[in-house]
């Protein structure tokens, strides 16, 4: 009975771990650039003294959801969306690069260029600072950045950096706790100047809250039934201990 006990009770816990990566999704389905976990259950046999003779579930969450979400516009000129494949580059709050695909930029109280959640946004030389007080900014597609100063003529602009853009290959990056996406070697990625973008728009969260509802009910669903496996264990484990008391 111990092994059917065992495979019941780690297969529920690993039932909410996939229901919580599911919320996950769910809470940030509304959130600019968020891109959708994908959990996965495999079977792996415990290791010790002895055979392997027992069996548990693992979940593991070892992907991502790469699609790109839907174009939002804004017509907000600090905001841009990536066309196609690529990711923004900005300082993390250990001032290491990472990457992103929210591009809901805002200038800081320096004239520094942030993110929503006020990291530095990267140029091509370092940090982006803008010259204040300003009255227009223009972001071209190739991320180039160009600011009229108080007080200029409309027709003069000047050019105060271009965004870092990078394309690395999704296989070799991770996500961070803080939502960021980093190289699994530690390496900051290469510019790549054939990545694209849209101003005035945003790219919204690749997140099907649908899919994850239907998602979230079916890990529930199993782990109801984890759970009576759990009860029908103990139950054949109480009739066998009776039949060895009547022999």
């Amino acid at each position: 009975m111990d092994k059917l006990l065992y495979i019941s009770a780690s297969g529920a816990s690993q039932d909410l771990l996939g229901t919580a990566v599911r919320a996950n999704n769910l809470a940030n389905a509304q959130t600019n650039g968020f891109k959708a976990m994908l959990e996965n259950a495999r079977a792996m046999p415990a290791y010790g003294e002895g055979l392997p003779t027992r069996i548990f579930s693992m979940t593991e969450s070892p992907f991502n959801n790469y699609e790109g979400g839907a174009m939002i516009q804004t017509d907000r000129e600090l905001d841009v969306a990536i066309q196609g494949d690529g990711w923004l580059s900005v300082i993390d709050a250990q001032g290491n690069e990472a990457y992103t695909r929210a591009g809901s930029l805002q200038l800081g109280p320096d004239g520094g260029l942030e993110d929503a959640s006020g990291n530095s946004v990267l140029g091509d030389a370092g940090g982006i600072f803008l010259p204040i007080p300003l009255s227009n900014i223009n972001i071209a597609n190739d991320g180039t950045i160009s600011v009229r100063p108080q007080g200029a003529p409309e027709t003069v602009l000047e050019e105060v950096g271009r965004l870092k853009l990078v394309n690395p290959n999704v296989a070799d990056m991770k996500r961070g706790e803080d939502g960021l996406f980093r190289l699994k070697n530690g390496q900051e990625a290469n510019e790549d100047i054939n990545v694209r973008l849209r101003t005035g728009m945003v790219e919204g969260s690749n997140v099907n809250a649908i899919d994850e509802m239907v998602n979230m009910i079916s890990l529930q669903r199993h782990y109801e039934l984890q759970v009576k496996m759990m009860k029908k264990a103990d139950t054949l484990d109480m009739r066998g201990n009776q039949l060895l008391r009547i022999i």
